[in-house]
């Protein structure tokens, strides 16, 4: 289990390349799928979004961490006190370092990351979620705004908007397609760990989805896979496969070599939804996952779509 690193003087702090070495650490071992993604960056880029990852998942380690029985709202204001901190250009933690440098290179608003942590202070106090309206607002808090922090990174391209003299409009930045994405990793991950949620007594998938199915709660805690259960899980997969489909559509506008890293990132996360179907529906005892053949034989088709979508 990740640990949360101890507050420090600034004097003690590392080097800005160790701190990125940190962040790079903590993705390759925690999100192994986005992590192949981020290769596909420009150095810089793939530095900036190490740097944003690991303080997501750090933050994410305040609620469901090995230390997450003690988190309380005021740990979680106390977290935001220190991104307070970090924007002002003040690191408190080593890998508070690489966050204050991409901050610096590339200037993003603090607003989505408070909007994460006001997610993780819905973890404290919500373990079900009645109606999807519900659990939008909490995917918005705890993924989308990672999309909205990725775009100051990732770049918007002059190509797709038209070349200056005859451009009528502002720009377009993907701003909606960009929380799509989060949205539509984060609804994967809610189906692929619907067997691990359980056990620590969370229920992420919308009660009133499993009510219209006929499926109980107590079949869920029991890791029924039976027809109704497939019938939901359908529903909830093809739900996903909408918000990816809102995502593609902003990919075009981006920076050209940010193209290739998020088709990928895309296209393979994406692919844990059809290891879903491949599995039969079955998360409560077996976890979907890309195998290392599918990544690589997805890449010519990702780079293919980033010259020509």
């Amino acid at each position: 289990m990740l640990q949360l690193p101890k507050t420090k003087t600034k004097k003690n702090l590392v080097s800005v390349d160790e701190a990125y070495e940190l962040c790079r650490q903590i993705t390759a071992e925690y999100a192994k799928t986005f992590y192949l993604g981020t290769l596909l960056m420009p150095k810089e880029k793939s530095k900036a979004i190490w740097a944003i990852y690991a303080w997501c998942r750090l933050t994410d380690e305040l609620v469901d961490g090995a230390k997450a029985q003690f988190t309380t709202n005021e740990t979680l204001a106390e977290w935001e006190q220190q991104l307070e901190s970090i924007f002002a250009g003040y690191p408190l933690d080593d890998t508070d370092v690489a966050l204050v440098d991409t901050i610096q290179h590339y200037p993003m608003g603090i607003k989505p990351f408070r909007d994460m942590i006001a997610g993780q202070e819905m973890d404290l106090v919500k373990n079900r979620y009645q109606t999807f309206d519900e659990l939008q607002l909490y995917c918005y808090r705890v993924a989308g705004t990672v999309g909205l922090m990725s775009n100051a990174v990732l770049g918007i391209g002059a190509d797709a908007n038209g070349v200056p003299w005859e451009r009528e409009k502002p720009i377009y930045v993907p701003t909606q397609e960009a929380i799509s994405l989060g949205m539509a990793m984060q609804l994967t991950n809610i189906l692929r760990d619907v067997g691990e949620d359980v056990q620590r007594d969370r229920i992420y998938l919308p009660l009133e989805d499993l009510h219209a199915f006929n499926y109980t709660e107590a079949d869920l805690l029991a890791g029924v896979v039976d027809e109704r259960w497939k019938a939901m899980m359908k529903f909830q997969i093809k739900r996903a496969r909408k918000y990816y489909k809102q995502a593609e559509i902003g990919i075009r506008y981006l920076i050209r070599d940010s193209r290739l890293p998020v088709w990928a990132s895309l296209m393979l996360y994406q692919g844990i939804l059809n290891e879903i179907e491949a599995n039969g529906y079955d998360v409560f005892k077996k976890r979907a996952f890309v195998s290392k053949p599918k990544k690589t034989l997805s890449l010519p088709i990702a780079w293919l779509r980033a010259q020509v979508l």
